[in-house]
């Protein structure tokens, strides 16, 4: 069974790739049944009988000019469609009992119906169906209401329908494949967004991790450095910082990279991202650094969600890292963080003199991922110089309201709590 599937399917394959040779199989059918329909005659009362006369000459000469015709029908069908016509009017003028040419008009107009649209079909399909109709009538031997005449008619209309339906079928398996073409590429499009997307806020992870610690290794490398000869005790408090900082940042970098692992590659870490839980040990390190740090609102309550948390803490981190880097010797910075009804709001200000904000050496690109941060989850960064002198980050990220938190309003009032 196997085989004579294959040997079926490489045969519709053939004939699909040569449709020429299908059409001349089909006409070569077509001829035979025209044959073999000429040698049945029917006799009223009687039934029909088989080979009490042989077909005309002339009548088979009709028959296989028709089949010839039916060669070219996907090429050309309205021509086909005429030349077969033609055909059979002839024949139910001259010949009498007429030959079943009519057959062949029959493959024609289906193939018309079937390969053009539907006003063009029912159009072609009533004209041949009333000169054929009527020639039978008016030249027949057989009187008008035969049921040879009316048989004429029923075979050309069954011939449109059919053929009409052939075109619809294949006009909605188009309009499928077309659909799932479609929605092919379409998750296509999506997935290579979403690549982007991955691949943007990774990068945006990589600044922050790399720019903070690196920061923070470069400062106390700097002091090691200067106080190396005079006071070697704090050049090792130094170097034991600058060690702790570059741990962090391989642990939070490894985190990072492992999110591109492949399924066959080891297991990633399975530490929780960083958030406003482990602010007090950012906070910490950058003291250690050497900037004065003070957290005079850090509200925790209720937990934020994951990707808010995260943002929280990378714009806490990122405008340190600023702050440490361009706002010069003696600055302080505060920070900020306070719920107020379903959003959280995080403030960080420093008062230094050198630009905090990231705009000098960095090129702006702290501020340029902070922005693109809380901007992707639907929140908005505003960064600038204070009054007075200093620089001042603030983010509005929203959260989903909880229950019974809509009208509380925010701790405000708690400015000046030290962490």
């Amino acid at each position: 069974m196997t085989t004579l599937g294959t040997g079926v399917l490489r045969v519709r394959h053939w004939l699909r790739d040569h449709p020429l040779a299908l059409d001349a199989a089909l006409a070569l059918a077509v001829l035979v049944a025209m044959i073999g329909g000429s040698f049945v005659h029917p006799r009223p009362g009687e039934g029909p009988s088989f080979g009490t006369s042989p077909p005309a000459v002339s009548g088979v000469l009709l028959m296989v000019a028709g089949a010839v015709a039916l060669i070219w029908r996907r090429r050309n069908p309205m021509v086909v469609l005429a030349v077969t016509a033609g055909l059979t009017v002839v024949e139910l003028v001259k010949s009498d009992p007429p030959a079943p040419v009519v057959m062949a008009t029959v493959i024609a107009l289906c193939t018309v119906a079937a390969r053009t649209d539907r006003p063009t079909t029912w159009r072609a399909g009533l004209l041949t169906m009333a000169v054929l109709t009527a020639s039978a009538m008016l030249f027949g031997a057989a009187p008008w209401y035969s049921q040879e005449n009316f048989g004429v008619f029923a075979w050309t209309g069954m011939a449109c329908a059919a053929g009409d339906a052939v075109r619809s079928r294949r006009a909605f398996v188009d309009a499928i494949r077309e659909r799932a073409e479609r929605a092919e590429r379409s998750r296509d499009e999506e997935a290579r967004r979403r690549v982007a997307e991955e691949r943007l806020r990774i990068a945006r992870d990589l600044h922050d991790v790399v720019a903070h610690h690196i920061a923070l290794v470069n400062v106390q490398a700097g002091v090691a450095a200067h106080v190396m000869d005079k006071r070697p005790d704090q050049a090792k408090e130094a170097l034991a910082h600058v060690r702790e900082a570059s741990r962090s940042a391989l642990d939070e970098l490894r985190a990072t990279v492992g999110l591109l692992r492949q399924s066959g590659d080891p297991a990633a870490p399975t530490e929780p991202a960083p958030g406003l839980a482990v602010l007090d040990a950012l906070v910490d390190t950058v003291r250690r650094a050497g900037l004065p740090v003070e957290v005079v609102c850090a509200d925790r309550r209720p937990p934020l969600p994951a990707a808010v948390d995260l943002a929280a803490y990378r714009v806490i981190q990122e405008a340190l890292t600023n702050v440490r880097k361009h706002a010069g010797p003696g600055a302080r910075a505060e920070v900020s963080v306070v719920r107020v009804g379903s959003t959280a709001e995080v403030t960080v200000i420093d008062n230094g003199f050198g630009g905090g904000g990231g705009q000098g050496d960095g090129g702006g690109h702290g501020l340029l991922g902070m922005r693109e941060r809380v901007t992707a989850l639907g929140g908005t960064l505003t960064a600038g110089p204070r009054y007075g002198g200093g620089f001042r980050v603030h983010a509005i990220l929203p959260v989903e309201a909880r229950t019974g938190e809509s009208g509380e309003p925010g701790p405000a009032g708690r400015t000046g709590e030290t962490a």
